[in-house]
């Protein structure tokens, strides 16, 4: 039934999520929170990136529920084995973290859903991005649902139309499209999201005619034509840790990584290529875009009140103590928002 709200009233609950929810219940949440992901990201900055990712790849399938974080058991066919996230989702272990150090001081009171959204705004303030007031009050689904994982994601190299389409169907216009995409200021990306474009863009056996020259031969260094794929590469060469407006300056020399990045600049005629110039010039007219976007995107079909449930542990729902043994999620190399954010 959720996947109905999704599609149909994407901001249904909206109301009933509220900045102070743990205000009487929890009101160390936060500062729980952002201690864990502070000393993370000391020794992996690259987390930072991974964690606001992490809530967009939620929220993009059924709502942002947790589903995300689910294992496979018995009865849950897991989203982290859906293609966009396989071997390319982190940050499970550690809000797993995360979700220990809440419940030792608050037990059964912060659901996960909530914890990845408030990793997301605090990872965006470590990195020097905005910080905004999260509304709070969401619980955790029951279910996961890998087929809608593989068919609500957008992939590195949409196009334009494509990209749209995916946000759209998530109630989210073409403003929000270029401010989220913004994240990629920050993080890294595997080789496998956009070696095409270095050596056999759409199949015409070139490269793709938007990269920077330059640029395409940097990458080429760092991602060689027949190779494995793994390799990783900052998302933005200029400041590659830090949330800025960056991007979107990289976009106008045409140093967008991904396909689905720099299709927000060089596709003809299209109306991003403003939005993009603006949020170039104007570093807070980006950063209030951004945060306004992320709000909108952690509102879509949560389950609040009697819906749902807070689980005990994040990767399984409550009663459900198949899989235990096997808790330690497994983590890869991959970095960034690799998907289109």
């Amino acid at each position: 039934v959720v996947g109905v709200v999704l599609g149909a009233l994407p901001f249904s609950s909206d109301a009933q999520l509220d900045p102070s929810f743990y205000r009487n219940t929890c009101p160390s949440v936060h500062s729980i929170v952002r201690e864990v992901i502070r000393n993370v990201s000391k020794s992996d900055p690259r987390m930072l990136a991974s964690l606001i990712r992490l809530h967009f790849h939620d929220c993009f399938v059924q709502g942002c529920d947790a589903s995300i974080l689910l294992n496979n058991t018995d009865t849950i066919v897991s989203e982290q084995e859906a293609l966009p996230n396989i071997n390319s989702i982190r940050g499970l272990d550690v809000v797993n973290q995360i979700k220990t150090a809440v419940e030792n001081a608050c037990p059964g009171v912060v659901s996960c859903a909530d914890i990845l959204t408030l990793a997301a705004e605090i990872s965006s303030v470590l990195a020097q991005g905005p910080d905004w007031k999260v509304p709070l009050g969401r619980k955790d689904s029951l279910t996961a649902n890998r087929t809608l994982a593989n068919q609500n994601l957008p992939a590195p190299f949409f196009n334009l139309t494509l990209l749209k389409a995916a946000f759209a169907v998530q109630g989210l216009n073409t403003t929000d499209l270029v401010a989220l995409s913004g994240a990629h200021t920050f993080g890294r990306a595997q080789c496998s999201t956009f070696v095409n474009r270095l050596y056999n863009f759409s199949n015409t056996g070139n490269p793709d005619p938007t990269l920077n020259t330059t640029y395409l031969q940097t990458l080429r260094a760092v991602c060689p034509n027949g190779g494995g794929g793994t390799n990783l590469t900052n998302f933005d060469p200029t400041t590659p840790d830090k949330f800025d407006k960056n991007y979107y300056s990289n976009l106008q020399v045409h140093k967008g990584l991904l396909q689905s990045d720099q299709e927000l600049f060089s596709t003809i005629g299209a109306d991003t290529i403003d939005i993009v110039n603006r949020f170039s010039s104007n570093q807070t007219l980006f950063f209030e875009s951004f945060k306004a976007a992320m709000i909108k995107m952690g509102n879509i079909g949560v389950l609040t009140g009697s819906q749902g449930e807070i689980r005990k542990q994040c990767n399984f729902v409550n009663g459900n103590s198949a899989g235990l043994a096997t808790l330690a999620t497994k983590e890869s190399s991959e970095d960034g928002l690799v998907s289109s954010i």
